[in-house]
């Protein structure tokens, strides 16, 4: 899994920022041979990439012989204000179920055709036109119920879920953005098409509280996975809630982001690795200890295709992030297709081994 040739080797300085990092998880409890319980892990973010994870987690999430299950929690962000999520929100108040919907569907097991029940969108152009049926049944069931996580747990016993899924809060969030050329941008929706660099985010209101058990599945946790995804609009902004950056300092779990295959035209543009993890630490201080990164290049064909679309391959260099006081693990992550994609199945073995064996 580690040391493909993105750049020249570096054994020894991979070697010593790894024994450090062992080092201060010595507490960690599936380090001192602890395996008889599920092995825990925690994947924060939003948009797509979350659900690729998920998705891979869920496949090994049933014990095998010699092989602890997975106890799988995903934390969702809750500024979406675009589409169906933010037409609910704006037309009934309610809370933003996109991003949770696409985690349950993604938890559920095998063949189940209520996933394609909850993915359906309706078209047209009036009425329910855009809306996905799973974001209508959960807004209801809340509304039903007068509880946003009892409609969240409900669907996901529908959906024969194998994991949780955690809102970072229940309270209603705008996502705020300074821009490089000192703008102020509000709405996920609106910065999407600012077209702008983002310097920072921030909520608003500021601070707002953790959904109920998202700390203690923060401190509990064996792995802690960030990401892939939009980085301000799906990552950060769970990052934002209050009492998460606390957590993920004070935890005994090992901290992985997963880095971006490809910039991200009009929020990332030209940003490297690094950059990713400096905007990360800008906005919440160091909490990564290590970078689960990409090693096999896509085609030229492929990066030609994106390349007319404004996205670029991320950039990575082993020894920057070092000295950024991460530790780079490299593994081939890319699925095979013609389009540049995480292959799910193979981000699930990478977090597992890290989550049970250490780096």
């Amino acid at each position: 899994m580690v040391g493909m040739d993105m750049e020249a080797p570096l054994p020894a300085e991979w070697a010593e920022a790894r024994r450090r990092l062992e080092l201060e998880r010595q507490g960690n409890e599936v380090l001192q041979g602890q395996v008889d319980r599920p092995t825990r892990i925690v994947a924060i973010g939003g948009g797509t990439g979350l659900p690729m994870v998920l998705r891979g987690l869920a496949r090994r999430a049933t014990p095998k012989a010699r092989e602890p299950g997975i106890d799988i929690t995903a934390v969702v962000a809750m500024s979406d204000d675009g589409g169906s999520s933010g037409r609910l929100r704006r037309q009934h108040g309610a809370l933003p179920p996109g991003d949770i919907r696409n985690c349950l569907v993604a938890l559920a097991g095998g063949k189940n055709a209520l996933k394609d029940v909850f993915q359906f969108r309706f078209g047209g152009a009036r009425g329910l036109a855009g809306h996905a049926v799973g974001n209508l049944l959960i807004a209801a069931l809340a509304e039903l119920k007068g509880d946003f996580m009892e409609a969240v747990r409900m669907s996901g016993e529908l959906l024969g879920a194998r994991g949780h899924v955690l809102p970072s809060t229940l309270a209603s969030v705008q996502l705020v953005a300074q821009m490089h050329d000192d703008t102020e941008v509000v709405g996920e929706r609106n910065i999407c098409r600012a077209h702008g660099r983002v310097r920072r985010v921030t909520l608003s209101p500021r601070s707002p509280p953790p959904t109920d058990g998202l700390l203690e599945a923060i401190y509990t946790a064996d792995l802690i996975a960030i990401g892939p995804g939009s980085l301000y609009s799906s990552v950060l902004p769970n990052l934002l809630v209050d009492g998460v950056a606390q957590a993920l300092k004070e935890t005994r779990a090992l901290k992985v982001m997963v880095a971006n295959l490809m910039t991200q035209p009009g929020e990332t543009d030209g940003m490297s690795c690094l950059d990713h993890v400096q905007a990360v630490t800008d906005h919440v201080g160091p909490v990564l200890d290590a970078v689960l990164v990409n090693g096999t290049p896509p085609s030229e064909e492929s990066t030609r295709r994106y390349a007319r679309r404004g996205s670029f391959f991320v950039a990575t260099n082993p020894r920057d992030l070092i000295g950024a006081g991460v530790v780079p693990v490299q593994a081939d992550l890319l699925k095979a297709g013609s389009r540049i994609r995480h292959d799910s199945r193979k981000v699930a073995a990478c977090l597992l081994k890290m989550a049970r064996s250490g780096l």
